[in-house]
């Protein structure tokens, strides 16, 4: 709770923010590792242990070493830079306020910053859909899953959990560059968020229309390409009522995505819409651990 309060207050960090740090350490250790092993997915394995175990390892040692009022504010501190709901908040109203205000040139650009297709094109139910389907996404990545790491093994496994999803978003390209390479990242991404993406589909349909989000989850989360995205993506968008996905262009290409959901296609208000449901459902999560907590 304090580290959520953290987060809502402070948001994050605008200069020098650790996984900024982290990032220009894991590219250093990239260029060593292709360097010095046989093939790629050595390389990218030895890497992923060296970026993400040894860290997590490092910090369980530390907070051993501490007395317990310093290692629960340690706890406090790393949560809070492991959580990111504030800044998806911003970032999901800096699409919606120029959608609001007609400006669709500023909105696509907005949206360009946090998805990775293509959004030059884009309509306005198009910008809108792929704000709303970000912000379900990453309710999950950024809020649920790290919550749930932490609960699971305290402060070291929500930075693990924060440190593997980062090195997904670098190396988990089926490029030519990262296809081996970035193998171990990407299987290791969806091991760590298969359970908490299930509990984050499972949290939005109690906040939003149960059975609606239940039936879409069930019928059309395993067409989606991401094994834990479709399942979240699918239940937020029954129990928001809308319909999200279909096709979309990514690096030039029209990708033929599979529909979520069911309804009107999203507006610009159901991005707000949607920010609500995912305030909700971390409620709805807490209740959970707290009721656990009593119960144990």
């Amino acid at each position: 709770m304090l580290a959520l309060l953290l987060d809502r207050l402070a948001g994050e960090v605008s200069r020098g923010h650790p996984l900024i740090v982290y990032g220009d350490i894991a590219t250093w250790v990239e260029g060593r590792a292709r360097a010095r092993f046989a093939t790629p997915a050595q390389g990218g394995g030895v890497a992923w242990v060296i970026l993400v175990v040894l860290p997590a390892l490092l910090l369980m040692q530390f907070l051993s070493w501490l007395p317990g009022w310093l290692a629960l504010l340690t706890d406090i501190a790393v949560l809070y830079f492991c959580v990111g709901m504030r800044s998806l908040e911003e970032h999901a109203r800096a699409i919606q306020q120029p959608l609001l205000a007609g400006d669709l040139g500023v909105a696509r650009s907005k949206l360009a910053r946090i998805v990775s297709r293509d959004t030059t094109h884009l309509d306005e139910q198009s910008v809108a859909a792929g704000a709303v389907e970000s912000v379900l996404e990453n309710g999950s990545d950024a809020v649920i899953a790290p919550l749930f790491w932490f609960v699971v093994a305290g402060a070291p496994g929500a930075l693990a959990y924060r440190l593997a999803n980062t090195l997904d978003a670098m190396w988990g390209y089926r490029d030519e560059a990262y296809l081996h390479f970035g193998r171990s990242a990407a299987l290791m991404d969806d091991v760590l968020n298969w359970m908490p993406a299930r509990l984050c589909a499972f949290f939005y349909a109690l906040a939003g229309h149960y059975h609606r989000a239940r039936d879409c989850w069930s019928t059309q989360g395993s067409l989606w390409d991401s094994p834990n995205a479709g399942p979240v993506m699918a239940a937020g968008a029954g129990a928001l009522g809308i319909r999200l996905g279909g096709p979309a262009v990514y690096g030039g290409i029209l990708r033929e995505r599979p529909v979520l959901g069911e309804g009107a296609p999203a507006q610009a208000r159901d991005i707000e819409a949607a920010l609500q449901l995912l305030r909700r459902a971390v409620g709805v999560g807490l209740l959970f651990v707290f009721a656990g907590g009593i119960l144990l």
